[in-house]
């Protein structure tokens, strides 16, 4: 069946998107991130396809319209983008649940996760998970170069490796990468468990998937300080190294941890 024609409620979605997104521009300071969101919709429309709509003459509910005015009037009173993003994707859902065909049903639920990430919640709301990533990632550099027998010092998320002193700061929170590591890692978990129960196993999983490759990130920009000089870690890098390191260790670790179960379900 083709696309359903536009309505009122694609015009008021379409507001309620662009309501969210500028309601905090601070997501500009990380516009590369913010990018990678924007590119989270793009690919929930690209993986649901073959999209295959039926008439329906149902509407939304007054129970999940007013689920959804109440978490958008508290993450506005909040100032938690994420609220506003759970409530523009339980509205969509609300709308595709009763007009895509019941064999898509379960994969397009599983989607709905794109769906949420399409916003730059993660930029706006979890600075404290990078304080976290931070703190953790530079004790994890104390550790592993004292066990190299390299003379660290460290006072908070301060080192002193060698006599060089780095700074694990803001910028090493992994904030400006985590939602596009959430959004790469939801796409490789889907793929490989479209439709299947272990894709909701896997979810939770992801979170401490991006802490570790952040963490590795981390370490392997230490390394590069000691090992070729701080300024060759600071240069170019530090992004570009940087964001490499981050992404093979969340392709490996998403594809390492899904293919046993993968196997498994095949098996079974």
């Amino acid at each position: 069946m083709s696309l359903p024609k536009l309505t009122a409620f694609h015009f008021l979605m379409g507001g309620f998107a662009a309501f969210i997104w500028i309601r905090d521009l601070t997501w500009i300071e990380s516009l590369d991130s913010a990018l990678v969101s924007l590119a989270a919709f793009p690919a929930f429309l690209y993986f649901g396809r073959p999209w295959r709509f039926r008439e329906s003459t149902e509407t939304i509910s007054a129970g999940t319209i007013a689920t959804a005015c109440g978490l958008s009037l508290i993450g506005i009173a909040s100032e938690l983008t994420l609220l506003l993003a759970l409530a523009w994707t339980l509205l969509l859902w609300a709308w595709l649940s009763t007009r895509v065909d019941d064999q898509d049903r379960s994969r397009v639920r599983q989607l709905m996760v794109l769906a949420a990430l399409s916003f730059p919640w993660v930029i706006l709301d979890c600075w404290q998970i990078g304080w976290w990533f931070r703190l953790s990632g530079a004790w994890a550099s104390e550790h592993l170069f004292a066990v190299l027998n390299f003379d660290v010092q460290r006072a908070g998320t301060e080192l002193v490796l060698s006599g060089i002193p780095i700074s694990v700061a803001a910028a090493c929170s992994g904030m400006n990468t985590l939602q596009a590591l959430l959004v790469v890692g939801s796409i490789v978990v889907f793929h490989q468990f479209a439709g299947q129960r272990q894709f909701w196993w896997n979810l939770p999983v992801l979170l401490g998937m991006a802490w570790f490759a952040n963490t590795l990130r981390i370490l392997t920009l230490c390394g590069a300080a000691v090992g070729v000089s701080p300024e060759f870690a600071m240069g170019t890098f530090h992004t570009l190294g940087g964001c490499l390191v981050l992404c093979i260790a969340m392709f490996l670790l998403c594809w390492f941890i899904s293919l046993p179960q993968l196997r498994r379900v095949q098996v079974v």
